[in-house]
């Protein structure tokens, strides 16, 4: 990847959704929610000193966070600081 971040930015792939509920019952692309988790793919200085690194699970708010696109996947960045904590 030839991507990283600066300061106290992380970058995000998000988690995607299983398409089946419990239940066995499909769920429609157009019914899904964007997920409010995911992989963390690289980790700028400062976010690295608050203990956020790459690999981690991050829980991130819903509406957080700049999409971007590098090497033709999309991926999520944004502050150290909007990043609700991680899944261990």
């Amino acid at each position: 990847m030839s991507f990283t971040p600066l300061g106290n930015r992380v970058l995000i792939a998000r988690e995607e959704q299983t398409n089946q509920t419990a239940s066995g019952l499909y769920i429609p692309d157009s019914a899904k929610e964007k997920p409010l988790e995911g992989k963390v793919v690289a980790v700028g200085k400062e976010a690295i000193e608050i203990g956020i690194n790459e690999g981690d699970t991050v829980v991130f708010p819903k509406y957080g966070g700049t999409e971007i696109t590098v090497d033709g996947t999309e991926y999520l960045i944004m502050s150290s600081d909007d990043i609700f904590g991680v899944i261990k």
